[in-house]
């Protein structure tokens, strides 16, 4: 949508350059451990984000998840928390040196600028139709950098999609340049978007940083002397052709491709075999499937094989015959699965119809056999060539099992029988909200999908189906049922490994090549691995979960289930870049693995690298890399360590390191993205068990994670144009608008949150009108009331601010942001709002003023550079990021329940009104009915007699039953019993219904028979508001025992009536003399008894020109009948005109159309036409 201008953003945007400028000079986020103080320091705050990875510009879904960060250290600073932010740069890992690598060969091969060629088909990029793959987070960065580059394919397109200049890109051939380019961008993007961020202690990863390696070095070297690292084999890319592991840089194809991990579901092959299977009537032979759904097998039905498809029997190291793919078997073959390693050893060759109508016994599935059947679209590049099927989940599946029953003649050219399909149905085995119980069933029907040709068709309901029954789905069958799907996923995957059901089986994710043309396999290779999951580690790191806040139930949850899953994870890597393994340099150490406590070191590294980020300046206390030894970082972290002897560094220098670490340590929060909760934080609690094991105080005391953010209701894709950098959001919207949206995108941490722009817009608008509005109240402050502050409006006004301070003090303390926003700025607004409309523009001068104050310091935390400049502009000294959090009086609860009955009251008058004005005409034209001039409220006492026995009857049986309502057919039974109802049966359940709806809105207060305020009083100090806001020119107020019975029926406490009459008028012209002026002649109608305010304020709604009642005066023809016939003189307007009094009074005679004025004892005929002046 286009923009209709950036005035507003511009300044905005000034706003932030002046008031960071002055944070900088201030130095204001820069912190240090206080002298003596002991640690951890009970008022200490320290926050952590993981450190983004440096091979692009930061983009809005990081900044979604820092954000959080940043709020919540900008309220824990106001509650008087001493809070430090550290940010570094990740560098680890081998994206960059691919990369880097990559544009070297393109440069080599297609010149400097480069020449690519128009067409080059690149096959690992075809869209795959087979299932989606829920991906192992820990890859996550490949995924990342796929979406960061968009559709471009070469890596010097990549960078031009960055933004970065022809002439610059070729220097990005080396590593070193990718490390000096990225950070200060990141930290200048982050600077604009006013992070609380002591930059002192920024750092990057990798050797190119000595003080980091140093610290990393130490850190494994602690987890080797724990017996935490080990070696041994595991999954990684290889080449059988090179005979060693194939790295990126090794690849001619598939580069940042790895391991994708399958479970092998075993079909038991039924005796008596096929007869092209008689020779192997003494084994035991498996169909083998790989799926990466086994929480899915309990609803098999059936086994897809291809009849044109090549298979093999071969023999397993069980000494069982395995048949699937030969590519498959030889995947195995170096996975230790088979008879002979590395080599497949062939029983067999077959095609698919020689095992077509094969009978089975599958794992899990209620069939007792199951059969195999043809499918035409299996194909042999992924996976074992045979596939379960699972037709009430699985879209295809469905098609295809369809097909063979509609299709006699399709049968029978396979050879398959009716007994191997026709009995076989869909098993519900998971529930999705929105769908149901048989996924594939519901969505293949309401797309009309008729058979396996469908193919867009099905491709749109596996998108419905799959993810949605993975991250939503509830299991309704087997040992597990009740549970989440993505909880149980490894739990089932283990029930099928233990009984021999299935093993785990590895392949590429996708087609690999390396240099040598070789096609790439995932075999078992010696690798260093920490032993996660052994025992008494998970236990430690069980008892961190434990006294973690999570902030969630689902994170909790997840955390859980990935303890119980999660194993060995490889540490170690070839290639790339990052810190070499200690003691087996050829290694080096990959990036979930450097990650894990790097935390620790932010609280010493401002006093190694001076803010300096890849380490190479002078050390602030002139400490050399390496001096750091393991002992000197002993020294550092263990506070019973003695000063190491042979230390170069001086133990007074050390002791300030050492007190730094003692002061900040642990991590008081850490925020991730959800993605990161199997991986990288579940790491992250265990290694500060291993490092710390008897210092519970420094394990990690809260994590709070998030769901990715979605941009205008779409994922971020540069490809689609939906994507925004941070630099660009901050250009866009500014940096408090952009972190307003961002606040307001939502808080849960499982489901995604959404950044809207037009939402951002909004906010915007709302920023700036927040800042004009409190320039014009400082501007015209000595016009507003003074005096007491005793009136309705005041005391719900000060009550409603303390109500705001409170909940939006709940909200941040609970990490709630978009609730924060919600109760600190937009009804805060709305109050204040209201309080302008109820005091009818008559506001108090020391309540705006407190307002102002109030709504900049909730604000602060979110939108900290406006909320600093208005901080100024209402006189406060210093910054605002010193100021305290607002105190607030106790709530009156009962005044929240009185403002909120007036403005329900008000709002329930103006639809009743409404109505009146527009009655639904029925059979003839309505005739149009004359517009209500004035109105009587009724306020009910008490309840109807039989409405307050149903009252006292629901009250007492939702208090026997403990808070809850009985059965409708039992608090019936009860009503019948009572005598006062017998009349009013029908009415009674209508009622009863509207009371339970009540009570699920306010609670059991909603079936008192009485208000807990005096209603008369509330509406009689408010008549004046309701008269203006109804439009009506007079309103009274009676009891309802003074009204018929069907008034005193709709009537009772709490909810008042209103019934409107028209008063009759006289319609009198009023004239304005006065030359030049912009006011106008105007007809307004006089009412019996009026007084001369009365048509004032009429005048003032017609005419906006006029500013305040005072400045109007009302005066007649001194001569009513030539009066108005005499031409007017410009120089002496008011001649021949008499002023009224404000004491006069009006009176009509409706019927000849008169107006007569009473004045001083004088009682005149004003002839239809007045006069007024506005002075």
């Amino acid at each position: 949508m286009e923009r209709k201008g950036t005035a507003k953003v511009r300044a905005l945007q000034d706003i932030e350059v002046a008031v960071q400028q002055r944070w900088d000079e201030e130095k204001i986020f820069e912190e240090n451990a206080p002298a003596g103080a002991k640690g951890p320091g009970k008022d200490k705050y320290l926050v952590t984000f993981p450190y983004p990875y440096m091979n692009g510009r930061l983009h809005l879904g990081h900044t979604f998840s820092l954000s959080k960060c940043e709020f919540g250290v900008g309220y824990q600073r106001m509650k008087g928390k001493q809070c430090l932010f550290p940010f570094g740069f990740h560098c680890t890992g081998m994206p960059i040196k691919a990369c880097a690598d990559k544009l070297k060969r393109e440069m080599e091969d297609y010149g400097c600028p480069p020449t690519f060629p128009e067409e080059e088909e690149d096959e690992e990029e075809k869209p795959d139709d087979s299932e989606p793959i829920i991906k192992d987070k820990s890859k996550g960065k490949k995924s990342k950098a796929k979406a960061k580059s968009g559709s471009a394919k070469f890596q010097w397109q990549i960078m031009e999609s960055l933004g970065i200049p022809g002439e610059e890109i070729p220097r990005f051939a080396n590593t070193d340049h990718w490390l000096e380019y990225f950070p200060p961008l990141a930290k200048q993007d982050l600077k604009r978007m006013g992070l609380k961020t002591d930059w002192r202690r920024s750092f990057i990863t990798t050797d190119a940083n000595p003080y980091y390696d140093s610290f990393v070095r130490w850190h494994f070297l602690t987890l080797k002397k724990h017996n935490k690292v080990k070696f041994g084999k595991r999954h990684t890319i290889y080449s059988p052709k090179d005979g060693q592991p194939c790295m990126d840089h090794d690849r001619q194809t598939g580069e940042g491709v790895g391991p994708q991990e399958y479970t092998l579901i075993k079909m038991k092959a039924v005796k008596p075999y096929p007869p092209k299977l008689k020779k192997f009537s003494k084994k035991d032979i498996f169909l083998v499937a790989a799926t990466l759904r086994p929480e899915t097998m309990y609803g098999q039905t059936n086994c897809w094989v291809r009849p044109d498809m090549r298979y093999i029997a071969y023999e397993t190291a069980k000494g069982e015959v395995f048949i699937s793919t030969c590519r498959s078997a030889r995947n195995m073959a170096y996975q230790g699965m088979l008879k002979q390693q590395n080599k497949v050893n062939i029983l067999m060759e077959l095609i698919g119809q020689d095992i077509m109508g094969m009978p089975l016994n599958a794992p899990l599935t209620k069939y007792q056999t199951i059969y195999t059947l043809p499918m035409m679209t299996i194909k042999e590049d992924k996976g074992t060539g045979i596939v379960t099927s699972v037709p009430s989940d699985a879209p295809d599946d469905l098609a295809a099992l369809r097909d063979l029953k509609r299709k006699k003649d399709f049968r029978d050219k396979y050879n398959i029988q009716d007994e191997m399909v026709l009995p076989f149905e869909p098993i519900p085995i998971i529930e999705i909200p929105g769908i149901g119980n048989l996924s594939a069933v519901t969505v293949c029907d309401e797309l009309k999908i008729k058979s396996q040709n469908d193919k867009d068709k099905l491709v749109e309901a596996k998108e419905r189906v799959y993810l949605k029954g993975f991250y939503e789905g509830v299991m309704i069958i087997g040992d597990f049922k009740g549970q989440k799907v993505q909880d149980v996923k490894k739990v089932v995957q283990k029930q099928m490994l233990e009984s021999n059901g299935a093993i785990i089986y590895f392949e590429p994710e996708k087609k690999v090549m390396s240099r040598s043309a070789d096609e790439c396999v995932v075999a078992l290779c010696d690798q260093w691995y920490l032993d996660y999951g052994e025992k008494m580690w998970r236990a430690q790191a069980t008892k961190a979960l434990e006294k973690l806040n999570t902030y969630s139930e689902e994170t909790r949850k997840n955390f859980v289930a990935t303890l119980d899953w999660l194993h060995e994870h490889a540490c170690s890597r070839s290639y790339g870049l990052g810190t070499k393994m200690p003691w087996d340099p050829q290694y080096l150490i990959e990036s979930l693995s450097d990650s894990t406590i790097y935390m620790a070191y932010y609280t010493v590294c401002h006093l190694l690298q001076g803010g300096i980020v890849d380490g190479s300046g002078k050390s602030p206390l002139g400490i050399k890399a390496e001096d750091l030894t393991p002992e000197v970082w002993d020294y550092i972290f263990y506070p019973s360590t003695s000063y190491p002897s042979g230390a170069k560094i001086p133990k007074a220098t050390l002791n300030k390191l050492r007190h730094e670490y003692q002061y900040w340590y642990g991590v008081d929060l850490r925020v991730s993205g959800k993605d990161l909760v199997p991986n990288h934080l579940t790491y992250f609690l265990y290694n500060h068990c291993a490092v710390w094991p008897t210092e519970p105080e420094r394990w990690p005391q809260a994590i709070r994670a998030n769901g990715h953010l979605l941009l205008n209701n779409e994922k971020m894709s540069k490809s689609t144009g939906n994507f925004l950098t941070l630099s660009d959001a901050i250009e866009k919207f500014s940096a408090d608008g952009m972190r307003l949206a961002l606040a307001d995108s939502g808080d849960l941490a499982i489901e995604d949150a959404n950044f809207v722009e037009s939402m951002a817009d909004a906010g915007i608008l709302r920023l700036y009108t927040f800042l004009e509005w409190t320039k014009e109240m400082l501007e015209t402050q000595s016009s507003l009331r003074t005096g007491p502050m005793d009136s309705f409006s005041d005391r719900v006004f000060i009550n409603e601010m303390s109500f705001g301070i409170h909940e939006t003090d709940k909200n941040f303390g609970n990490m709630m942001f978009k609730e924060a926003l919600r109760t600190g700025f937009f009804e805060f607004q709305a109050a204040r709002d209201s309080y302008r409309e109820r005091s009818l523009n008559n506001m108090h001068r020391d309540l705006v003023m407190r307002f102002i104050e109030v709504q900049a310091l909730l604000l602060a935390p979110i939108c900290p550079h406006l909320c600093d400049h208005i901080w100024a502009l209402i006189g406060k000294k210093g910054s605002i990021l010193h100021a305290p959090w607002p105190v607030a009086d106790k709530v009156d609860e009962v005044l929240l329940r009185a403002s909120e009955y007036l403005e329900t009251s008000a709002h329930e008058f103006r639809l009743r009104l409404k109505n009146v004005k527009n009655p639904s005409g029925k059979g003839k034209k309505a005739v149009a009915p004359s517009i209500p001039t004035h109105g009587t409220i009724y306020i009910a006492k008490t309840y109807p007699p039989w409405q307050s026995a149903v009252l006292s009857t629901m009250k007492k049986a939702y208090e026997s039953k403990g808070g809850q309502f009985p059965e409708n057919k039992e608090l019936l039974g009860q009503l019948k019993t009572i005598d006062v109802l017998k009349k009013f049966m029908k009415k009674v359940m209508p009622f009863v219904q509207h009371v339970k709806e009540n009570v699920a809105k306010k609670g059991p207060r909603a079936m008192d028979l009485t208000v807990d305020f005096v209603e008369k009083d509330v509406l009689e100090s408010n008549l004046t508001y309701l008269t203006n806001t109804l439009e009506m020119e007079g309103l009274d107020l009676k009891f309802s025992s003074e009204a018929t019975d069907k008034i005193q029926e709709e009537c009772c406490p709490g909810k008042p009536f209103t019934v409107f009459r028209t008063e009759p008028s006289v319609a009198v012209k009023l004239v304005n003399p006065q030359p030049h002026s912009c006011h106008f002649s105007i007809t307004v109608p006089v009412m019996e008894g009026d007084s001369v305010n009365r048509i004032v304020s009429r005048i003032m709604k017609q005419d906006r020109n006029i500013k305040g009642d005072n400045r109007v005066e009302i005066m007649r023809y001194t001569d009513p009948d030539l009066g108005p016939r005499k031409l007017p003189k410009f120089d002496k307007p008011l001649e021949g005109k008499t002023g009224i009094s404000t004491k006069a009074a009006f009176s009509i005679e409706p019927e000849a159309k008169k107006v007569t004025v009473s004045d001083n004892g004088t009682s005149i005929d004003i002839k239809g036409i007045l006069v007024y002046i506005v002075n």
